[in-house]
């Protein structure tokens, strides 16, 4: 029987908040993207090095594509990824973030365990399956978002599923990071799509939906939601302040 889902302390007028309008600076310098041809090659190396040839293809979803899968999937069940877990460890200086006040993204990090949606993607054209969901996850190289297939425990047993670890090698690896630590960055940090504390908001709330209980997550909306509502309270008094010094 699923749990009733449970009241975010974290809340849409929380994300108002910190949304603000962000021009987007684009790539910085010294930056190198992915192109075409190496995506090409991820696409390669992943189908040639894929553990059961000719049966099911898997996708371990434990964040945005779960609320956001991207491609198209013709089942899906739950999962659980041992060796790994969710983590505020992936730094943004784009997108969700400025390199003037960087954000932080969740990504799968070595270590616990993860519970998340398997989803079995269409046996037709894999290779252009991979090929947009490959666009989506990393940009930057080195690759940041790294496609490997991981062991996923499922109610009938182990499965390989293609997943998305953290490549610690990258420069954006932020490491393993306080919830204190993370609830700050997220309370504050935006970005041309849009800012930290919604990300979290969008995860939490669909995790919930579909059942799945991660109590870092839970514990980190509360403290975002606790330090938005503090950083209001302190620029409201700011503001009465210079307005009491203009009477």
């Amino acid at each position: 029987m699923q749990d009733r889902p449970r009241s975010l302390s974290l809340t849409p007028a929380h994300v108002a908040r910190v949304q603000r309008a962000i021009v987007d600076s684009g790539i910085e310098p010294g930056v190198e993207l992915h192109n075409d041809a190496d995506y090409d090659a991820w696409v390669k190396r992943i189908i040639k090095t894929h553990p059961a040839p000719g049966s099911p293809t898997l996708l371990f979803a434990y964040g945005s594509l779960i609320w956001k899968p991207e491609i198209e999937h013709v089942g899906e069940q739950m999962g659980v990824a041992r060796g790994w877990h969710r983590s505020f460890c992936f730094r943004m200086t784009r997108f969700r973030g400025t390199p003037e006040q960087p954000g932080l993204m969740m990504a799968l990090d070595r270590g616990g365990q993860c519970r998340g949606i398997l989803y079995e993607l269409p046996k037709n054209d894999l290779e252009g399956q991979f090929g947009k969901l490959f666009r989506r996850e990393f940009k930057y190289k080195p690759v940041n978002s790294t496609p490997r297939w991981i062991t996923v425990e499922t109610t009938s047993g182990s499965t390989p599923a293609l997943g998305f670890v953290m490549n610690r090698a990258s420069p954006l690896y932020a490491g393993n990071l306080s919830l204190e630590v993370v609830a700050d960055v997220l309370a504050q940090a935006c970005g041309h799509m849009g800012s930290g504390a919604e990300y979290l908001l969008n995860t939490v709330t669909h995790l919930e939906a579909k059942g799945i209980r991660d109590r870092n997550l839970w514990r980190l909306q509360a403290l975002v939601a606790q330090q938005i509502d503090r950083e209001s309270r302190i620029a409201s008094r700011l503001d009465r302040e210079i307005a009491n010094e203009g009477l």
